[in-house]
C-alpha cells in the first residue's frame, strides 16, 4: 500500500520511469526507533504538555526543533543509490537540502557528496542544524549563483512554501548544467500550507495540480507544474513519508511522490 502504483491510470512514459521499492532494513529501524520513543510515557507527556504551550507562540516545525521531537523519514540509501546511480565510493561534488528540518534526513543522503549545504526556515532548527555541523545557507541566497548543485533535494517542501513555481525555477538556475539534478517529494493528496510569513497559510503561487487518485495527481504534476518548469522526469516512486509519533500513534504516515528530475534542455535559462 505504501509502495504501489496502479500502472494503468498513468501515462506510458511515466510507467516506464517508476521504481518499484518495498519497505526495507532502514526504514523498518525508523519504525522501531519510533514504537520505543512511544513507550516513553514520560517523555511523550512532556512533549505533548510543552507542545500545547509552545504552539501559541512558534510555529509546529519551530516547537519540534525546541523539544527535539518530529523527525521525519522519507527515503533510505538503498532507495536514494536506486533513484539516482550515486555511489559513496565516487561522491559528487554538492548537495543542497532545501528545507532540511533538524537534517535527519539530509543524513541520509550525506555519504554521497563531498559538501553538503541546507537551508531551512525555522530558527530552532537552523539552531540544530548548526550544532550538527552542517553549512547552513540564507533561505534568500542559495540561488545567488556562487555555488553550482549536482543535486538539490526539495522534499515535502513544495506545498509549504509561499512561491512553488519560483522555487522550481530557481533550483534549475542552482543546478550543474546538463548533469544537475533535483530530487523533489510531494505530498499526495496536494494540500498547500504556509507555515512561515503568513497570514492566511495560502500560497501566493498556485500549483495547478488535478486529479482526485495518486496517479492522476502525478500525472498532473508531471504535466501541468515539472514540464512547465523546464524538467523532465528521469525516475519517480512510492515513498511513505514517515514522522515521530505521540501519546496517540508511534509514528505518522503520508504518501509521497519522489521525482528525480533534471532540466529538459539541459541549460540553466
Amino acid at each position: 500500500m505504501w509502495y504501489n502504483i496502479d500502472s494503468k491510470k498513468l501515462p506510458e512514459d511515466l510507467c516506464q520511469r517508476f521504481v518499484q521499492f518495498q519497505q526495507d532494513e532502514e526504514t523498518t529501524q525508523f519504525l522501531r526507533h519510533c514504537e520505543e520513543k512511544a513507550d516513553s510515557i514520560f517523555t511523550q507527556i512532556f512533549q505533548s504538555i510543552a507542545r500545547s504551550v509552545l504552539s501559541w507562540f512558534m510555529s509546529k516545525t519551530s516547537v519540534n526543533g525546541w523539544i527535539g521531537c518530529g523527525s521525519m523519514f522519507v527515503i533510505s540509501r538503498q532507495q536514494f543509490e536506486s533513484l539516482l546511480g550515486l555511489s559513496p565510493v565516487r561522491k559528487a561534488e554538492n548537495l543542497l537540502d532545501i528545507g532540511a528540518g533538524d537534517g535527519e534526513v539530509t543524513k541520509v543522503l550525506v555519504p554521497y557528496f563531498s559538501n553538503i549545504y541546507v537551508t531551512e526556515m525555522s530558527p530552532p532548527m537552523v539552531a540544530v542544524l548548526s550544532s550538527k555541523g552542517y553549512h547552513v545557507l540564507d533561505v534568500s541566497g542559495w540561488s545567488d549563483g556562487n555555488i553550482t548543485y549536482d543535486v538539490i533535494s526539495c522534499l515535502n517542501v513544495l506545498d509549504r512554501c509561499d512561491k512553488p513555481v519560483s522555487m522550481l525555477q530557481s533550483i534549475r538556475k542552482a543546478l550543474r548544467q546538463g548533469s544537475g539534478r533535483a530530487v523533489v517529494a510531494v505530498v499526495i493528496p496536494f494540500k498547500p500550507y504556509v507555515e512561515f510569513n503568513s497570514v492566511d497559510h495560502i500560497p501566493t503561487e498556485h500549483l495547478q495540480i488535478a486529479g482526485g487518485s495518486f496517479e492522476e495527481q502525478v500525472t498532473s504534476l508531471v504535466q501541468s507544474v515539472f514540464q512547465p518548469a523546464g524538467f523532465e522526469v528521469e525516475a519517480f516512486t512510492r515513498l511513505p513519508y514517515l514522522c515521530e509519533g505521540d501519546l496517540n500513534h508511534s509514528f505518522y504516515v503520508l504518501h509521497d511522490a519522489v521525482f528525480v528530475l533534471r532540466s529538459s534542455d539541459g541549460s540553466k535559462n
